[in-house]
Order: C-alpha cells, then sequence, then structure tokens
C-alpha cells in the first residue's frame, strides 16, 4: 500500500519515543486543492485501520484515505534548513499554490 525510503524509515526510528509507536498517513479535507495530508505520530488505531508493520514501528491508514493514497512512497524531504517527512503521491492530479492541499 505505502512503500518507505530508507530515509524516512531511518528519519522515524530516530524520531520514536517508544517501540511500537505508529505514524498515522491519511488525508483530510482541507486547503482550496480539496485535500491535505496527514502524518502523525499516534499510539491510536481505530478498528477501519489498515496497519503496516515495520519492526519497531507500524504505519496506520484509515480506510477513507487508503484508495487515495495506495501506490504512495514516504520520503524525508530537506528544504533549506528544514526537513521534513513528506507522501509522494502519484495519485494527485493538482495541488495548490502553496503546496499544503491536493486533489485526485
Amino acid at each position: 500500500m505505502i512503500d518507505l525510503t530508507d530515509a524516512a524509515i531511518t528519519h522515524i526510528m530516530k524520531n520514536l519515543r517508544r517501540e511500537g509507536e505508529i505514524v498515522r498517513v491519511g488525508l483530510k479535507p482541507a486547503g482550496c486543492a480539496g485535500f491535505e495530508y496527514i502524518i502523525d505520530w499516534t499510539h491510536t488505531v481505530n478498528e477501519q485501520d489498515t496497519i503496516i508493520d515495520f519492526g519497531k514501528f507500524s504505519i496506520a491508514v484509515d480506510d477513507q484515505s487508503s484508495d487515495m493514497i495506495k501506490g504512495s512512497t514516504l520520503d524525508v524531504v530537506t528544504e533549506g534548513i528544514n526537513t521534513t517527512v513528506k507522501l509522494i503521491n502519484p495519485q494527485e492530479t493538482n495541488s495548490c499554490g502553496c503546496g499544503l492541499s491536493v486533489q485526485f
């Protein structure tokens, strides 16, 4: 469903507060293009989540987002002095000018 680059795995492992932590990846309605990505650390799993186990951490994807982020890659991007985890999604058809929201 979602691939992780080596850089993303390393970044997540460095930022874990404890083993077994969950990275939630999904979408929420927002912005001028329609949807905004959610990438957040959590300890909560919902019944409808798809869980992808990476050993010391897991990725949780909610059922409403799964079709729209299928085939995406989680990577680490450095822009200037900022390093962020970013979802690279081949299903995006458009994004807003500020780059925060996307369309499918």
